[in-house]
């Protein structure tokens, strides 16, 4: 299916490109808008995250929620209003965002985030045709994150996007090759797709 307006709301720089940034370099002709929440007076990551947005040819815009290291949690009112006050008002096609386990054991942020967006969606602030989810899970730390496959919306990646993907990550976010973020960069990309805001697999529990 071709989309002509997809948002995309992460929480931290490179969630952007280790999560979906296969899909949106393969759908160049789409018009994606990132909204990255956390990090904005960072001005290194900051910096990175633009340069990464331009490798994407996407569109974004950072927010400066908590991400101090020990994660307190946030209030779901502080992270939808900050969604709303970023995220240009206007209906989209497709809506991403975070999955509400997370992507891997765990990331308070990433379900913050994911429960925030879902709420929007669901209660019409935020207006999209099609709603999903990233899809991965790591065994409860076993392995690395990877794309879980049964029954959602995947791609394997071609060579030569994986490797756009994979220097966008080391190149640009300068992670080295032996780092968690490089060595999880996945070569395949999942997503719970949904088209009813009420559909129970979203309700958070």
């Amino acid at each position: 299916m071709e989309f002509k307006n997809v948002a995309l709301i992460i929480a931290h720089p490179d969630d952007e490109t280790l999560w979906a940034g296969g899909t949106i370099l393969s759908h160049s002709s789409w018009n994606w808008f990132i909204v990255c929440l956390c990090r904005r007076s960072d001005t290194e990551r900051a910096e990175k995250f633009y340069r990464a947005l331009q490798v994407l040819n996407a569109e974004g815009i950072m927010g400066d929620l908590d991400d101090g290291p020990n994660q307190i949690p946030l209030n779901q009112n502080e992270v939808e209003d900050t969604i709303l006050e970023l995220l240009p008002r206007k209906p989209f096609d497709l809506l991403i965002t975070h999955n509400l386990r997370g992507e891997y054991t765990r990331h308070i942020r990433h379900e913050e985030v994911s429960k925030a967006v879902i709420h929007l969606w669901q209660c019409g602030e935020i207006i999209a045709g099609e709603f999903r989810t990233f899809a991965y899970e790591d065994g409860n730390k076993r392995y690395y994150p990877k794309a879980i496959t049964q029954d959602t919306e995947y791609y394997h990646l071609t060579k030569d996007i994986w490797r756009k993907k994979y220097n966008i990550i080391t190149e640009i976010y300068g992670f080295i090759k032996d780092s968690w973020e490089a060595r999880t960069t996945p070569d395949t990309e999942a997503f719970l797709k949904f088209t009813d805001p009420q559909d129970r697999k979203l309700i958070f529990k």
